[in-house]
């Protein structure tokens, strides 16, 4: 398939208005959960800052505070049924997200699948999962070899097998920064969208109709060269085509973010400009398999009025924890997205 900013267009059968029978969304997200740090100090990683004694004045008052306020969002997702799958970047260690699990989403059913990952700060990548839905098979995890040998967050992924008994794979991204510059640290990106085109490489390599989910703040938008060239996600847009039409992408991903970001929504603002570095991209087995499908234009930047920022220069972006170094006690400094998806034949 030829790739090109054009988009990829295609149709999505509602199945579930059409068989009678009782389907299951699935409701899938992501968010970078903006330096969610312990209060203990560890030796082996930057986190000096985030200390009690540090520069941001980081203490146990102001963790519990920030932990209730993702809380706070992660429970009101999904008509305050919890996402089913969420992708979270940005965290210290597994016991600082399995605090908040615990405090404040005891009662969802979650389970964490997390590793620890090279980058110096030690902020990781790891999932949460409704264990009454999914079962965890196994983690994974890929190392971005940078040119200049900067250890970065490694490229995570969980297998997963559905109570339906279809296995799928969940990938977590935080890909390099776009510090000194989009275009001077463009590399660095290019160089994590090829480790995750080889991981899913493997993947479809033994089965090329593979459910693959890709989550992540790229630090690119859906546009870049690194996503779009190198990791190899087409651009999709709902629309209609004629009836006959017929696709079956086999190996192939697809950004179902595109059209928020085509209609100028972003989950990051950079001065005056919005971007789209929080992405789902899916595999086309996700759009095309008639048991388990991404619902047609379900992708959204979630942005309930109380994350937002209500007035100033930063009206209109997310509410984050810090402003600086000052302590504004919100939540990040970017906004969560999500996608739902059917899956047939379970019950909640």
């Amino acid at each position: 398939m030829k790739k090109t900013i054009s988009t990829f267009v295609f149709i999505l059968i509602f199945f579930s208005n059409c068989t009678g029978q009782q389907n299951d969304t699935i409701f899938v997200a992501f968010w970078n959960l903006q330096n969610l740090f312990d209060t203990i100090d560890d030796t082996a990683k930057n986190d000096e800052a985030f200390l009690p004694n540090g520069e941001m004045e980081w203490n146990e008052e102001r963790l519990d505070k920030k932990i209730y306020n993702l809380a706070r969002v992660i429970r009101m997702m999904n008509n305050k049924n919890g996402p089913d799958l969420l992708g979270v970047c940005e965290v210290e260690n597994e016991n600082v997200l399995k605090l908040m699990v615990d405090k404040y989403l005891n009662d969802f059913n979650y389970n964490i699948a997390y590793l620890e990952s090279p980058d110096n700060r030690g902020i990781d990548n790891g999932l949460i999962y409704k264990a009454d839905i999914f079962e965890l098979l196994n983690v994974q995890a890929d190392t971005v070899h940078l040119s200049d040998g900067w250890p970065t967050r490694l490229i995570f992924g969980a297998n997963l097998l559905t109570k339906t008994n279809e296995q799928l794979t969940v990938f977590v991204n935080h890909w390099p920064s776009r510090r000194g510059g989009r275009e001077e640290s463009e590399p660095n990106r290019i160089e994590a969208a090829k480790t995750q085109r080889n991981a899913v490489d493997r993947i479809f390599k033994d089965n090329p109709s593979a459910k693959i989910f890709v989550l992540g703040d790229f630090n690119d938008d859906p546009i870049n060269t690194s996503l779009l060239n190198y990791l190899r996600a087409d651009p999709i847009k709902c629309d209609s085509l004629p009836a006959d039409f017929e696709v079956e992408p086999k190996g192939e991903l697809f950004n179902v973010s595109y059209q928020s970001f085509e209609d100028g929504i972003g989950t990051y603002k950079y001065k005056e400009t919005w971007n789209m570095l929080d992405q789902v991209i899916i595999s086309g087995s996700l759009i095309t398999d008639t048991s388990f499908y991404y619902i047609c234009n379900s992708f959204e930047v979630h942005k309930p009025n109380y994350i937002v920022t209500r007035s100033g220069d930063y009206k209109g972006t997310p509410f984050p924890t810090y402003g600086g170094r000052r302590h504004l006690g919100g939540y990040s400094d970017h906004f969560p997205v999500t996608a739902k998806f059917v899956m047939k034949g379970i019950k909640k």
